[in-house]
Protein backbone atom coordinates (compact mmCIF):
# COMPACT_ATOMS: atom_id res chain seq x y z
CA UNK A 1 0.00 0.00 0.00
CA UNK A 2 1.33 3.57 -1.17
CA UNK A 3 1.86 5.79 1.77
CA UNK A 4 2.45 9.30 -0.51
CA UNK A 5 -0.66 10.36 -1.18
CA UNK A 6 -1.86 13.62 -3.14
CA UNK A 7 -4.74 15.24 -1.19
CA UNK A 8 -7.78 17.26 -3.21
CA UNK A 9 -11.14 18.26 -2.44
CA UNK A 10 -12.66 14.42 -1.17
CA UNK A 11 -10.42 12.31 -2.45
CA UNK A 12 -7.09 10.41 -1.61
CA UNK A 13 -5.16 9.31 -3.93
CA UNK A 14 -1.45 7.92 -4.38
CA UNK A 15 1.14 10.85 -5.79
CA UNK A 16 2.07 8.09 -8.39
CA UNK A 17 -1.41 8.21 -9.88
CA UNK A 18 -1.98 11.65 -9.92
CA UNK A 19 1.33 12.02 -11.92
CA UNK A 20 -0.17 9.39 -14.94
CA UNK A 21 -2.63 12.21 -16.21
CA UNK A 22 -5.04 9.71 -16.19
CA UNK A 23 -7.04 11.70 -13.44
CA UNK A 24 -8.82 11.35 -10.27
CA UNK A 25 -11.80 9.04 -11.84
CA UNK A 26 -14.72 11.81 -11.68
CA UNK A 27 -14.62 11.96 -14.96
CA UNK A 28 -13.78 15.42 -14.76
CA UNK A 29 -9.95 15.68 -17.14
CA UNK A 30 -8.87 18.76 -15.20
CA UNK A 31 -8.79 15.91 -12.45
CA UNK A 32 -5.55 15.42 -14.36
CA UNK A 33 -3.61 17.81 -13.31
CA UNK A 34 -2.96 17.91 -9.20
CA UNK A 35 -0.94 20.06 -7.50
CA UNK A 36 0.50 18.48 -4.87
CA UNK A 37 1.07 19.44 -0.97
CA UNK A 38 4.19 21.68 -0.54
CA UNK A 39 7.64 20.20 0.94
CA UNK A 40 7.96 20.58 4.35
CA UNK A 41 11.39 21.73 5.42
CA UNK A 42 13.98 19.16 7.32
CA UNK A 43 16.69 20.03 9.85
CA UNK A 44 18.74 19.46 6.18
CA UNK A 45 17.09 22.34 4.38
CA UNK A 46 19.38 25.63 4.44
CA UNK A 47 17.23 28.59 6.58
CA UNK A 48 17.37 30.66 3.47
CA UNK A 49 16.95 28.34 0.05
CA UNK A 50 15.97 31.52 -2.02
CA UNK A 51 17.66 34.67 -2.82
CA UNK A 52 16.76 37.35 -4.88
CA UNK A 53 19.50 37.07 -7.50
CA UNK A 54 17.23 35.11 -10.24
CA UNK A 55 14.87 37.92 -9.97
CA UNK A 56 17.85 41.04 -10.48
CA UNK A 57 18.82 38.87 -13.36
CA UNK A 58 15.37 39.36 -14.48
CA UNK A 59 14.97 42.53 -14.36
CA UNK A 60 18.53 43.85 -15.35
CA UNK A 61 17.56 41.57 -19.10
CA UNK A 62 14.63 43.77 -19.37
CA UNK A 63 15.69 47.19 -18.03
CA UNK A 64 19.16 46.41 -20.37
CA UNK A 65 17.30 45.42 -22.99
CA UNK A 66 15.33 48.58 -23.44
CA UNK A 67 18.42 50.93 -22.73
CA UNK A 68 20.62 48.70 -25.20
CA UNK A 69 17.44 49.15 -28.09
CA UNK A 70 17.89 52.89 -27.40
CA UNK A 71 22.08 53.08 -27.74
CA UNK A 72 22.71 50.18 -30.96
CA UNK A 73 19.53 52.44 -32.70
CA UNK A 74 21.21 55.80 -32.01
CA UNK A 75 24.50 53.88 -32.86
CA UNK A 76 22.98 53.12 -35.99
CA UNK A 77 21.28 56.33 -36.60
CA UNK A 78 24.56 58.36 -36.23
CA UNK A 79 27.25 55.43 -37.81
CA UNK A 80 24.88 54.45 -41.21
CA UNK A 81 23.04 58.03 -41.93
CA UNK A 82 24.20 60.84 -40.06
CA UNK A 83 27.38 60.27 -40.70
CA UNK A 84 27.35 59.42 -44.47
CA UNK A 85 27.22 55.65 -44.34
CA UNK A 86 30.22 52.76 -43.59
CA UNK A 87 32.11 53.92 -46.39
CA UNK A 88 33.22 57.05 -44.11
CA UNK A 89 34.05 55.17 -40.86
CA UNK A 90 38.01 54.66 -40.75
CA UNK A 91 40.53 55.53 -38.22
CA UNK A 92 40.22 58.97 -38.36
CA UNK A 93 36.55 58.98 -37.83
CA UNK A 94 37.08 56.80 -34.80
CA UNK A 95 39.58 59.11 -33.58
CA UNK A 96 37.42 62.08 -33.76
CA UNK A 97 34.24 60.56 -32.20
CA UNK A 98 36.43 59.28 -29.46
CA UNK A 99 37.63 62.48 -28.97
CA UNK A 100 34.76 63.28 -27.18
CA UNK A 101 33.59 61.97 -23.33
CA UNK A 102 30.25 61.64 -24.21
CA UNK A 103 31.16 59.18 -27.50
CA UNK A 104 33.43 57.25 -24.96
CA UNK A 105 31.05 57.10 -22.48
CA UNK A 106 28.50 56.31 -24.80
CA UNK A 107 30.34 52.86 -26.42
CA UNK A 108 32.05 52.39 -23.11
CA UNK A 109 28.19 52.15 -22.14
CA UNK A 110 26.89 50.34 -25.16
CA UNK A 111 30.18 47.54 -24.54
CA UNK A 112 29.32 46.61 -20.97
CA UNK A 113 25.62 46.29 -21.18
CA UNK A 114 25.85 44.51 -24.51
CA UNK A 115 28.57 42.51 -22.35
CA UNK A 116 26.82 41.83 -19.25
CA UNK A 117 23.39 41.30 -20.92
CA UNK A 118 24.70 38.77 -23.52
CA UNK A 119 26.62 36.58 -20.22
CA UNK A 120 23.42 36.90 -18.12
CA UNK A 121 21.79 35.72 -21.11
CA UNK A 122 24.29 32.36 -21.51
CA UNK A 123 24.41 31.90 -17.77
CA UNK A 124 20.36 31.64 -18.13
CA UNK A 125 21.23 29.04 -21.18
CA UNK A 126 23.65 27.13 -19.51
CA UNK A 127 21.55 26.87 -16.02
CA UNK A 128 18.69 25.08 -18.51
CA UNK A 129 20.69 22.81 -20.61
CA UNK A 130 23.89 21.92 -18.29
CA UNK A 131 22.95 18.76 -16.70
CA UNK A 132 25.47 17.98 -14.59
CA UNK A 133 27.02 20.40 -11.79
CA UNK A 134 30.84 20.18 -12.84
CA UNK A 135 29.45 20.98 -16.61
CA UNK A 136 27.57 24.24 -15.24
CA UNK A 137 30.69 25.49 -13.04
CA UNK A 138 33.10 25.57 -15.91
CA UNK A 139 30.96 26.44 -18.59
CA UNK A 140 29.86 29.79 -16.03
CA UNK A 141 33.60 29.93 -15.23
CA UNK A 142 34.54 30.41 -18.83
CA UNK A 143 31.71 32.44 -20.19
CA UNK A 144 32.80 34.92 -17.06
CA UNK A 145 36.44 34.84 -17.60
CA UNK A 146 35.55 35.31 -21.20
CA UNK A 147 32.91 38.40 -20.40
CA UNK A 148 35.41 40.48 -17.73
CA UNK A 149 38.75 39.80 -20.75
CA UNK A 150 36.40 41.32 -23.15
CA UNK A 151 34.84 44.18 -20.89
CA UNK A 152 38.44 45.37 -19.55
CA UNK A 153 39.99 45.03 -23.20
CA UNK A 154 36.91 47.03 -24.62
CA UNK A 155 37.35 49.57 -21.39
CA UNK A 156 40.72 49.70 -21.99
CA UNK A 157 40.80 50.00 -25.71
CA UNK A 158 38.52 53.23 -25.55
CA UNK A 159 39.81 55.00 -22.83
CA UNK A 160 43.37 54.80 -24.10
CA UNK A 161 42.36 55.24 -27.87
CA UNK A 162 45.17 57.11 -29.23
CA UNK A 163 45.00 58.83 -32.37
CA UNK A 164 48.90 60.24 -33.03
CA UNK A 165 49.73 56.64 -33.51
Amino acid sequence: MPTDYTYTDSLVVPSAQAHTGQGLGTGNPADAFVVEPPRTRTKKTPRRTRTNFEMLAWLFMRLSGVVLVVLILGHLLIMLVLDGGVSKIGFAFVAGRWASPFWQGWDLLMLWLAMLHGANGMRTVINDYAEKDSTRLWLKTLMGAATVFTVLLGTLVIFTFDPNI
